[in-house]
């Protein structure tokens, strides 16, 4: 073989060794194409699945928030227009104040629903009115949650509905994370409000223990004793903790690391115990 038909062979496999990288070239281009579709969808998928799952959380934070207005407003309202029927005709000036603490407890009810009911409202556009509640909060400005700076004005509703109430704060109070301190006066609130519409008279202690690394609240009532046989025949459904309310609170407090007890008192009464962790990052 001459030289030149050897040089023509050695161009002959260099072009066909191109060629196949070229073709391999390709077909791992559009492979790594495929791939990155693929990655891509998967990606939009998640976050898509995130979207609404944080949809879902902000949608049942909310519904824990109204089962919180109408429950507790509701229970005071109900209360004390029984104690205005039953006096209304013998001590007309203790009903006339059992009524105007009636309109009061609506009045901040409807406040309160306003506020959350305009998160959930459509916009004019059609989009889903919670998604995006800056604009209705420019034109409302939203009250800020409470929390256990406002267990006074608590106190002073449910006690002057007719349940005594004390206040025990033990440890240093310092500031506390915005969902810590909400749930902290959910609970409270929760369990005198449950104390009020389902117990049989007695009184409520409160204590709230700012402790090194957790806060630590617990609600005690007194009541009929399961020893003495004075007990109700029947339990009550919140009473057993198995009510919206107490199961909602329940969740929240776990979402921050803690647990919450609530049972019956073998003394009597009920009690209510949540410990939420304070050195969570």
């Amino acid at each position: 073989m001459g030289e030149h038909d050897m040089l023509t062979a050695a161009l002959a496999m260099a072009c066909a060794a191109v060629l196949g990288l070229t073709v391999a070239l390709v077909r791992t281009r559009r492979r790594w194409l495929t791939a990155v579709g693929e990655r891509g969808w998967l990606l939009e998928r998640e976050r898509e699945s995130a979207a609404e799952a944080a949809i879902a959380a902000e949608r049942d934070r909310i519904a824990h928030e109204l089962h919180d207005i109408v429950s507790h407003s509701v229970s005071l309202m109900v209360v004390q227009a029984s104690a205005a029927r039953e006096v209304l005709g013998t001590m007309p000036d203790e009903a006339a104040t059992a009524l105007s603490a009636v309109e009061d407890a609506g009045r901040g009810a409807m406040t309160d629903l306003r506020h959350l009911l305009g998160l959930l409202a459509p916009a004019q556009d059609g989009t889903d009115g919670a998604l995006e509640p800056a604009a209705e909060a420019a034109r409302t400005p939203l009250a800020p949650q409470p929390g256990l700076d406002r267990l006074g004005p608590l106190v002073d509703r449910i006690s002057f509905a007719g349940l005594p109430v004390e206040v025990r704060v033990s440890g240093e109070p310092r500031p506390l994370p915005q969902g810590v301190d909400v749930t902290a006066y959910r609970i409270v609130q929760e369990a005198l409000t449950n104390a009020l519409r389902h117990g049989d008279g007695g009184k409520a202690e409160v204590t709230v223990r700012y402790a090194d690394h957790a806060l630590r609240v617990e609600i005690l009532n007194s009541g009929p004793s399961v020893l003495t046989g004075t007990a109700p025949a029947a339990p009550r459904p919140q009473g057993h903790g198995t009510g919206r309310g107490l199961l909602g609170l329940r969740e929240r407090v776990a979402l921050y690391g803690g647990d919450l007890d609530a049972r019956r008192r073998l003394g009597g009464g009920f009690r209510v115990r949540a410990r939420i962790p304070l050195d969570r990052p």
